[in-house]
């Protein structure tokens, strides 16, 4: 159930990112807030891990997040999406999360040339900031979403 709502959370930040290349505070800092609660409260993050792995889950998001953030690679929007995703999940999601998006983002940089010609003139306008193009700094919530999809058909 809490992967579903998860997946859900993460397909409008995918949505809001690719459309306008940011995620809104409510949506990042609003769910780190409640899965901090959460794991406060019981003891465990959403998914069942006790809270020493949602712990290490966030301090693994950051130290992947942030040295991209630095480089000027990857927005603060993208940081406080992983480091809430860390806090809700546990160490060995993040870390499938990021390998399916780094493997995601791989495969639309190979295909988006030739997919993004075939696409419709509307579709592509609400997806502008994933142009082949844009390849220098693509939104990172897609490609989260894409790992987080592939991570939970694997876990079940």
């Amino acid at each position: 159930m809490y992967s579903f709502v998860l997946l859900i959370w993460l397909g409008l930040c995918a949505a809001q990112d690719a459309r306008q290349r940011r995620i809104g505070n409510g949506l990042t800092l609003g769910v780190a807030a409640l899965a901090l609660v959460y794991l406060l409260w019981t003891g465990s993050t959403w998914l069942g891990a006790d809270a020493g792995q949602g712990g290490w889950a966030c301090l693994i998001a950051l130290a992947l997040t942030l040295p991209g953030f630095f480089m000027g690679r990857m927005g603060a929007g993208d940081v406080k999406l992983m480091t809430a995703l860390g806090l809700a999940t546990d160490g060995l999601f993040i870390l499938g999360v990021f390998i399916g998006a780094g493997i995601a983002s791989l495969i639309w940089l190979l295909l988006a040339p030739r997919v993004w010609l075939h696409m419709s003139q509307g579709l592509r306008e609400r997806l502008r900031y994933l142009a082949p193009d844009m390849s220098k700094k693509l939104p990172f919530a897609p490609f989260v979403l894409v790992g987080a999809v592939l991570v939970v058909l694997w876990i079940h």
